[in-house]
């Protein structure tokens, strides 16, 4: 995107897939601070940059507060090296947090399966 262009909401959330809702929403928890121009918003390098970030840390499972405050070390430290320490912290609580959720959705899977068997076990028995 060229630094100088500026981009609609309805632009914006074509190029990134949301809704204006959502949108709007980041700008109400200050993660966007798009330009307004009566009631039209423009977005410009900065929020698409920033939405980028918002919505990687979205599926990497961080809550948007999370983010909203890893955001502000930017604004306070241009240099990024607050903002990469606290990035190392986040993610690897949320690294030890999905590999936590990733032992538990296997247990949950593999007694699905048995169970899951066993019934077609006990349906094949039944027919014979």
């Amino acid at each position: 995107m060229d630094q100088e262009k500026k981009i609609t909401l309805k632009e914006m959330c074509e190029q990134f897939d949301v809704t204006p809702r959502t949108l709007r929403h980041y700008e109400y928890i200050e993660l966007l601070q798009p330009q307004k121009v009566g009631r039209t918003r423009y977005y410009g390098h900065r929020e698409f940059a920033r939405l980028k970030l918002v919505l990687r840390g979205r599926r990497f499972g961080f809550p948007l507060e999370e983010v909203r405050q890893w955001l502000l070390l930017y604004d306070a430290d241009p240099q990024n090296r607050t903002q990469t320490e606290a990035w190392i912290k986040m993610s690897g609580d949320q690294i030890a947090e999905l590999e936590g959720r990733l032992v538990e959705l296997t247990e949950t899977i593999q007694e699905l399966q048995n169970l899951h068997q066993a019934a077609l076990d006990n349906l094949a028995a039944q027919d014979v």
